[in-house]
């Protein structure tokens, strides 16, 4: 299987998501066009991001003749609902293999994706979602992996102090796994049925997201 990790990105739209994404990007080390219809945002990033372009990401002939079929990967960080869906529906036109697109409604979110994007994220409502955990329970750090399936950084419940985990009936009693422990001043390590938990550690720990909420509440 070919690796495409670092294979350009074209980046369309550069507001604050995408001129974030295009210049983190450009960190990595990851060739980047970047393309936005107004001049004085694409003259600020002059010097900062590989390749930059002022151009209509909404117009196919215009896409073509900056080389984006050529590119395996894109993404569409427009903020205008329109524009949007019009940019990322040209993309997949011109068969795109990898289609990225921010959206910012979950309406807009289905229209993307019958559109045929393959991976569209709501920025602000994502991250929302993710404070809200972190701020109503004892969780560290909250990311869903996949929809109802999440993992949190958290501390170990008290009861689980001592016990080795493979005697702990942990994943039976709550359905989730404790997948890595960090102790203080150590980095994280592969959690084993050996492992016990001490009160200053930090734990990742895998399952379903109201698994891991009722996991999270545990003093």
């Amino acid at each position: 299987m070919v690796d495409r990790s670092n294979d350009p990105v074209v980046v369309i739209g550069l507001g604050r998501f995408g001129s974030a994404l295009a210049l983190e990007l450009t960190r990595r080390g990851t060739e980047v066009l970047a393309i936005d219809n107004r001049p004085k945002i694409v003259q600020g990033l002059s010097g900062h991001i590989t390749h930059l372009a002022t151009a209509d990401a909404t117009d196919l002939e215009t896409l073509q003749q900056l080389g984006v079929p050529d590119f395996y990967r894109a993404v569409v960080a427009i903020g205008d609902l329109e524009a949007s869906i019009l940019s990322a529906s040209l993309l997949v036109e011109l068969e795109i293999d990898d289609i990225w697109a921010k959206a910012v409604s979950q309406q807009h979110r289905r229209i993307l994706s019958r559109v045929g994007v393959h991976h569209v994220v709501l920025p602000e409502h994502d991250m929302g979602e993710r404070v809200a955990h972190l701020v109503s329970g004892r969780m560290l750090d909250y990311m869903e992996v996949d929809e109802n399936f999440a993992l949190i950084k958290t501390r170990p419940p008290k009861e689980y102090v001592g016990v080795p985990l493979g005697a702990s009936n942990l994943r039976r009693k709550y359905g989730v796994t404790i997948v890595a422990v960090k102790r203080e001043g150590e980095e994280f390590t592969y959690a084993t049925a050996e492992t016990e938990l001490s009160y200053g550690d930090i734990i990742l720990v895998s399952g379903r997201s109201d698994q891991i909420e009722r996991f999270s509440e545990l003093d």
